[in-house]
């Protein structure tokens, strides 16, 4: 169970990490060329379009068919496409992140940019954060949340409080 959370965990830092690699957006010649074009484009009146997104991490077919296994085995359903399998890699990443989410109690189901979300939390609180977080993830088109809340039992911590049953054996109590 640990070695899933850190390969998953790992997987996604090294996606994030490829993707920081590739930014062009971080070059500064880049930025100050951008800048320079745009001073330029505005003393004649052209308008010029800049880039709408910032180029996605690298994220091959290999690495999908690795998650959908591990998916599988947690009994949770990803689609067929590339995009379905890494929605599920970086929302199932955040959820390992954050401290309000049990993630092992959460199966992330992504199919066509749809996620469901199924399994038990302790409070509404955590249900409501991994909702958040699935709604916030890049690519999600839909969430469904199917967590149930189910509290935590509480336990005794009195360990005195059930010694009806044993015997002094001669001992006097102090």
């Amino acid at each position: 169970m640990k070695q899933r959370l850190l390969l998953i965990t790992a997987l996604a830092i090294a996606s994030i990490a490829t993707g920081a690699c590739n930014n062009t957006e971080s070059n500064m010649n880049a930025g100050a060329n951008a800048n320079a074009n745009a001073n330029a484009n505005a003393n004649t009146g052209t308008v010029q379009a800049s880039p709408t997104a910032t180029p996605t991490p690298k994220y091959t077919e290999e690495q999908a068919r690795e998650e959908r296994e591990k998916a599988k085995a947690n009994k949770e359903t990803i689609g067929q496409s590339l995009e379905d399998a890494w929605i599920h890699t970086k929302l199932v990443a955040k959820l390992i992140g954050d401290t309000k989410t049990p993630e092992r109690n959460i199966n992330v189901d992504v199919v066509d940019g749809a996620v469901t979300l199924r399994g038990t939390v302790d409070t509404a609180e955590a249900k409501a954060e991994a909702e958040h977080l699935a709604k916030e993830t890049d690519g999600v088109k839909k969430v469904t949340n199917q967590l149930k809340v189910v509290p935590a039992k509480t336990t005794n911590t009195n360990a005195n409080s059930n010694t009806s049953g044993i015997k002094n054996k001669g001992k006097t109590p102090q």
